[in-house]
């Protein structure tokens, strides 16, 4: 099995924090993108790939964008030239701002079974600041029309760090969140991304980041409170109810294949030691691929044993799962600790081997790029 991933590269109003591949949505070209989308689906067929895809991901930009008769069009197009598994896991990224009880129950109607809501805090002094559409109101609002809509697989993203964040505020985020009882949660702490307008205000001193410290603090305070409340932190930035692990990014997490197609998407092809492809990030220059039948992706990685065994340690110690000796016995032909004894001797102090399973714990997640240098 494989998974999908649909870019969908259009937003309202672009987040000042946010270096996804992005435009201004303009209707018509919102309109005609659905067409792009489903000729990529058949140019990637002819090329080779095959299905069922067992989850799609809508993501962007904002896929909720689209209209609920565009996402139909869109699944029927991936069943007929890929297959779609029974009970595959059908996800979608909304913003608050940009959808309605009528859009939602469309949503749900084509087949979406899996929401991501885009909340990000439920501060209205922080959602500004963010550039976000929405306020905590209509962000709560959204959480319950998705709910009256049928949806009984919500994600909600949580940003913390934020500019001047206290604990205080930190603390009344997990409240709402908690009182709303989502599936799952994306808990990502705010980073200055180059060539954002973000960064620009950091880099004027306009805005600062909170310090290592708070950072450190907050990230123990959600890991500490969701665990309470049931949750199981199962990578990094996330958190799932049991059963409700988002099974997309488990696939990327895992290495196995994903076809993904629009503007600024890249793909993994799991052939041999695998490759990674993009798409550039260029609507023009994807339409014209497109229309005159040539290839729209671009490869930019071949992987060899050596390469492949290292993302598969790296993406690895990222969940809370971690992986096994046996699977590496299998994959590689070797143990963690036959390919990398120095790396393994100077985690020792962090990384847990479980009769012949590595992980690392969720506080020494706080080290992880430092502790994976030695594996890379």
């Amino acid at each position: 099995m494989s998974g999908l991933y649909l870019h969908i590269p259009f937003c309202r109003r672009k987040c000042s924090y946010c270096d996804f591949f992005s435009v201004k949505s303009e209707t018509p070209q919102v309109e005609a993108y659905p067409d792009l989308l489903i000729r990529h689906l058949a140019w990637a067929v002819k090329q080779g790939w095959t299905g069922p895809v067992d989850t799609i991901y809508f993501g962007g930009g904002t896929p909720s964008l689209l209209s609920p008769q565009s996402v139909t069009q869109i699944l029927r197009a991936a069943d007929q030239n890929l297959g779609i598994a029974n009970g595959a896991e059908i996800s979608l990224e909304a913003n608050p701002g940009t959808v309605s009880p009528h859009s939602l129950q469309g949503y749900r109607n084509a087949g979406i079974n899996r929401l991501s809501l885009g909340l990000q805090t439920c501060n209205n002094n922080q959602l500004t600041l963010l550039g976000r559409l929405h306020d905590r109101q209509e962000g709560l609002n959204a959480f319950t029309w998705a709910r009256d809509a049928g949806f009984d697989n919500i994600s909600l993203d949580l940003m913390f760090a934020l500019p001047r964040q206290t604990t205080a505020e930190l603390e009344d985020d997990l409240r709402a969140y908690l009182e709303l009882d989502p599936e799952h949660l994306s808990c990502y702490g705010l980073t200055a991304e180059p060539q954002t307008s973000f960064q620009e205000k950091i880099v004027s001193g306009e805005l600062t980041l909170p310090d290592e410290e708070f950072y450190a603090d907050a990230f123990m305070l959600i890991h500490e409170k969701l665990a309470a409340a049931g949750y199981e932190h199962y990578e990094i930035a996330n958190y799932t109810r049991d059963g409700y692990t988002c099974r997309h990014n488990l696939g990327y997490w895992q290495r196995r294949a994903c076809l993904s197609i629009g503007a600024g998407a890249h793909s993994f092809h799991d052939v041999q030691w695998g490759s990674r492809w993009e798409v550039p990030a260029d609507l023009d220059t994807y339409r014209q691929a497109l229309q005159t039948g040539r290839e729209p992706s671009q490869c930019l990685e071949i992987f060899d044993r050596e390469s492949a065994l290292r993302e598969t340690i790296y993406l690895a110690l990222r969940t809370r799962r971690g992986i096994t000796d046996a699977e590496l016995q299998q994959q590689f032909g070797c143990t963690l600790q036959q390919a990398f004894p120095e790396a393994v001797a100077a985690s020792a102090q962090w990384l847990v081997n479980d009769n012949g399973r590595w992980s690392l714990t969720p506080s020494s997640w706080l080290l992880y790029d430092h502790l994976i240098l030695p594996f890379l």
